[in-house]
């Protein structure tokens, strides 16, 4: 199904899945799969946004997990000294040595459950965001204010159902979590601390997620600009500008990330340290916090893991997305037509 003439970025001219169209040109070098891409609708339903989105979603988080678990722990202020990593390598070789071949996969159900609709919202959001806003700010062609925008708008959609995942999912993976389960973190957490405790990084979240995306989407469209100017279905293309966008996205944000993580897992002995009695809340405390307990170095613990994150599951989640979003096209356009 890859529909490319040549190496990355030429397309033959063809119309392109956002709604715009452009006059290819090249070279006149055009296969069956050029001709299909083009005999593809100008604009993709909603539906399908969703369910490509969805589908994106869960396998990225799903294939990164493990390494999300080991961003989560190299980001603690003050951990165990059983739990003290200098590599992603090495912490997931000691966790599945000290704690068991699953114990990188706790917390996955939750996460799946929230990343499906999450992302659903996210890119269902951000596409018809894109495709309003660009036609305002830019009637022709593409707008990288538009593009930040829509972005930005899709992020508090998708953070909104996301941010009660994340709580629970950095809960169970902390070391030595006193949960076992995603339903007991839940009970305990409501029960303990109220609703919400769901969302009290929700902001955080918000603050560092906004300019994550903005960052995100805009690399994304300007690569796609440079290696796939026909923005055909090209599966080379999008993992390369998927995992740059990600990888420069992540590693620009985070010291919100590091102050997202405080709030989520309320470390204890951390907190101790800091003399903070009760309950952190507020990225302003949890910015105070962390420069109080490591300084500035603080800001970027666990940097390395979150770029080897970012970097393939920013990639994983736009191939997958193209991908669904060709084929589910694709294949209704095919159901309509009479044989």
């Amino acid at each position: 199904m890859e529909l490319r003439c040549g190496g990355v970025g030429t397309q033959a001219g063809g119309r392109r899945m956002d709604g715009d169209s452009r006059d290819g040109g090249g070279g006149g070098c055009k296969d069956a799969g050029s001709e299909d891409y083009e005999n593809l609708p100008t604009s993709v339903s909603l539906s399908i946004h969703m369910t490509a989105g969805a589908m994106a979603g869960i396998l990225e988080h799903s294939v990164m997990y493990p390494v999300d678990s080991v961003k989560t722990r190299m980001q603690s202020l003050n951990p165990d000294p059983k739990a003290h990593y200098t590599s992603v390598y090495g912490a997931l070789k000691k966790i599945i040595r000290t704690e068991g071949f699953w114990r990188p996969l706790r917390g996955l159900n939750v996460m799946v459950m929230g990343a499906g609709p999450a992302h659903a919202l996210y890119f269902a959001c951000y596409e018809n965001m894109k495709r309003t806003l660009n036609a305002v700010f830019h009637h022709q062609g593409n707008s990288h204010l538009a593009n930040g925008i829509a972005g930005s708008m899709a992020t508090l959609l998708h953070d909104a159902v996301m941010n009660p995942a994340e709580v629970v999912k950095q809960r169970l993976q902390m070391y030595d979590s006193p949960h076992r389960s995603a339903l007991s973190c839940i009970r305990t957490v409501w029960g303990t601390e109220g609703l919400g405790a769901f969302y009290r990084s929700y902001t955080t979240q918000l603050t560092m997620n906004v300019p994550f995306q903005s960052i995100h989407f805009i690399t994304y469209e300007f690569l796609q600009e440079q290696i796939n100017p026909y923005r055909g279905y090209n599966p080379q293309s999008h993992i390369i500008s998927g995992g740059l966008a990600g990888a420069l996205a992540a590693a620009a944000t985070t010291p919100l990330d590091v102050c997202k993580t405080l709030l989520n897992t309320q470390e204890n002995m951390a907190l101790n340290l800091a003399n903070v009695s009760g309950r952190l809340s507020g990225m302003a405390n949890a910015f105070r916090t962390v420069y109080q307990l490591n300084g500035l170095p603080g800001y970027f613990k666990g940097v390395q893991a979150r770029v080897i994150y970012q970097m393939p599951s920013t990639a994983i989640s736009w191939s997958v997305y193209e991908f669904f979003k060709y084929f589910l096209t694709k294949h209704k356009l095919e159901n309509r037509t009479p044989y």
